[in-house]
């Protein structure tokens, strides 16, 4: 099962030029063309937190850092910290010699078993939060250098403002002879007021570049003289999860805030429809439009692969699949001009298969009877809407056999139109350039000598 969506031997070429398996593309049912995930435009539709399932704003995303404000993720394995509860003695504050028993929260990790305790971190008493963070130490330079290139894009933005509309005609001659107040006036001829000005001006003097040193901090002197535990010295990966603290051992190792998950929508920029757009909810996995290629357009796959054998002819199984409701005709065609990639000539078969529509119940039919009459040297097995056929392909000297050719067919398309119009579907003949990777050349199947 895990193969039937993860198959990188097939690809399709889409619209602008890339190639990509078939459950990584999508196909616009407005354009008629494959879209795969850099043609499309992305958009935002929420952010959440993948652990609590928390549904959060996006302005409040961004005030938040992007981070859930409840949940924690093990500094050590990556995986999400969970609130264990235990209990301390305490002393009364009525009688000192006497203690009670008081429930108390800390963090731990259910895969490496790591705790807040392991690097000292003291206990909470309420289970909702309270753990103390760390402030990295370059925040305040962070926020300058941040402030520094917002003045600095600003001011070449208005720049380019300025440039495209050219120089415009004054029109402060008008205020003496209509009697516009000088507020207005001022306003609309773009004059800013010098405060915002000279602040932003100000700002942008004091940033100092930052130079370079040849001095380096010696290293310690324990470096040197004391043997190393490797079980206590981070990993590159946990270093590179904190990179405001490059922590070099797991004494320093704390809990980082979860990352923010979001839910996106995809849109073809072509015509600006939804290609996939997702539920709001953040425990629902379904979509509300999801135009998949493997929905929409026939799927091809390799069944069997014989031993090749430079520049003589061997056959090679392929199988079709109609995903769609409707009788599906596919003609598969040579390419007009080479594609980068084919390392090998393909002879296709020069007729016109026919698929049935899809239908779920056939896969419990028994029923094996056709009533097409298929070519058995090319046609080598029919089930429902599958189709299994040779061709024959010509390896050269490279080692890894790849063809190309085209597949063309016909697509009903049913975009719903208003009631009030009755209209017969529309259909499309298509044509795709697809790369199929057919294994080694030194390939020999099992049994063979």
């Amino acid at each position: 099962m895990a193969e039937i969506f993860t198959n990188e031997r097939v690809f399709y070429i889409c619209s602008c030029g890339s190639k990509r398996p078939i459950a990584r593309i999508y196909f616009c049912r407005h354009c008629s063309k494959l879209r795969c995930g850099d043609c499309v435009s992305h958009e935002v539709d929420s952010n959440y937190c993948s652990n609590c399932l928390e549904y959060m704003p996006s302005p409040e995303a961004r005030i938040k850092k992007n981070r859930c404000q409840s949940c924690f993720d093990c500094p050590s394995c990556m995986h999400a910290l969970s609130v264990r509860a235990t209990s301390v003695q305490v002393q009364t504050p009525e009688d000192p010699n006497k203690t009670v028993a008081k429930k108390v929260y800390y963090l731990a990790c259910g895969f490496c078993r790591w705790t807040t305790k392991d690097v000292g971190m003291a206990d909470q008493p309420v289970a909702s939060g309270g753990w103390p963070e760390f402030e990295n130490p370059w925040t305040k330079r962070v926020s300058s250098l941040f402030e520094h290139y917002r003045i600095v894009a600003q001011k070449d933005k208005q720049e380019r403002d300025r440039k495209k509309t050219g120089q415009r005609s004054g029109y402060l001659h008008y205020s003496d002879r209509y009697g516009v107040s000088a507020v207005v006036a001022k306003k609309f001829a773009g004059l800013v007021g010098p405060g915002k000005k000279e602040e932003d001006a100000k700002v942008a003097e004091e940033m100092t570049p930052a130079t370079a040193t040849e001095e380096i901090e010696p290293l310690p002197e324990s470096f040197f003289t004391e043997p190393v535990n490797v079980a206590k010295v981070c990993t590159i990966m946990q270093r590179l999860m904190q990179p405001e603290f490059q922590p070099t051992v797991t004494s320093e190792l704390f809990p980082k805030r979860k990352h923010l998950l979001i839910k996106r929508s995809q849109r073809c920029r072509e015509c600006e429809h939804n290609l996939s757009k997702p539920e709001f909810n953040p425990s629902s996995i379904k979509f509300k439009i999801q135009l998949a290629a493997f929905h929409h357009i026939p799927d091809i796959k390799i069944k069997s692969v014989t031993e090749f054998k430079t520049g003589e002819e061997c056959y090679v199984e392929l199988c079709v699949h109609n995903p769609t409701p409707h009788v599906t005709h596919v003609t598969f065609l040579p390419l007009e001009e080479p594609m980068n990639g084919t390392t090998a000539e393909i002879l296709l078969p020069s007729i016109e298969f026919t698929l049935p529509a899809r239908d779920d119940t056939a896969e419990f039919d028994d029923n094996s009877d056709s009533t097409f009459a298929d070519d058995p040297n090319i046609v080598t097995f029919r089930k429902a809407n599958k189709l299994g056929f040779y061709v024959r392909v010509i390896p050269s000297e490279h080692e890894a056999v790849i063809v190309g050719f085209q597949m063309r067919h016909d697509f009903t398309n049913m975009v719903v139109q208003l009631q009030t119009e009755h209209r017969e579907p529309q259909v499309v003949w298509m044509n795709h350039k697809l790369l199929l990777n057919l294994g080694s050349r030194n390939y020999k199947p099992a049994g063979s000598s």
